[in-house]
């Protein structure tokens, strides 16, 4: 059994054992949603529905989405929430942008939840592992959900993947991007590539230390430190201080928020 294969069977264990009936994911039109997109596919192909949420968003990731929801014959709705992003931000205190921006994903989080509900399906999610090792996602945004089918295949490992699913090559191509504002990049608000990111990681869990520019090992470290809060459970007040329910948050940055 290859890997699409295992992670196939690994989405249905999980829906089986939630007592679900098959899944729910965003679809932006970018490489991770449409791997995701495929494998629920493949996993629960009456089942599976992929919820485009625009947000102010680029119509070319939009086009996108429907691209990749025509080639595998998904099920999709379209929800905008340009809308409630504006009438939300008439009712909260003026913000900076990167307070602002976080409104966005987490936005979407509730509209797939409210999916999930009406359908008694799971919320997928589209974080891989490079993303969630360094906390590059939105806490109980697009990293809210259910399950993580990707959350151990490095970035740079998924076009191998994608290719075998048969995810058009033009999504394939793509700059990868969260699509939070114009001309916004994963790797440009990361500062670093994913390349040089997974080299790092990989060097890091192999117990090795990385031969990448000790600047940037630096950074990496202290981004999976600050980060770790978003991968645990909230620490919970316990009476007997003997006990130890988790470490206090870190500084938030907006990449991390």
């Amino acid at each position: 059994m290859d890997l699409v294969e295992q992670i196939v069977a690994w989405i249905r264990e999980q829906v089986k054992r939630a007592g679900a009936g098959g899944t729910v994911f965003g679809m932006s039109g970018g490489l991770d949603s449409s791997v995701v997109a495929a494998l629920c596919h493949s996993a629960f192909a009456e089942n599976a529905l992929g919820a485009i949420m625009p947000c102010h968003s680029d119509p070319a990731d939009l086009r996108d989405a429907r691209l990749v929801a025509e080639q595998f014959g998904i099920t999709m709705t379209m929800v905008d929430l340009s809308p409630v992003f504006d009438a939300l931000l008439e009712k909260l205190p003026e913000a900076t942008e990167p307070v602002v921006i976080n409104l966005k994903p987490r936005l979407r989080m509730m509209t797939l939840y409210y999916l999930a509900k009406k359908n008694g399906y799971l919320v997928v999610g589209t974080g891989n592992k490079s993303e969630v090792e360094v906390g590059y996602f939105t806490k109980y945004g697009d990293g809210g959900a259910d399950i993580l089918p990707l959350a151990s295949i490095y970035k740079t490992d998924l076009p191998v993947m994608a290719a075998e699913l048969g995810v058009p090559s033009r999504i394939m191509e793509k700059t990868p991007s969260a699509g939070l504002w114009e001309g916004q990049t994963d790797e440009g608000e990361l500062g670093i590539t994913y390349a040089v990111l997974d080299e790092i990681l990989k060097a890091l869990e192999a117990g090795r230390e990385p031969e990448s520019d000790p600047g940037l090992v630096k950074k990496v470290k202290r981004m999976i430190e600050t980060s770790a809060h978003k991968r645990s459970q909230p620490p919970c007040f316990c009476a007997d201080q003997d006990k130890d329910f988790g470490s206090p948050p870190q500084g938030i940055s907006r990449e991390q928020g």
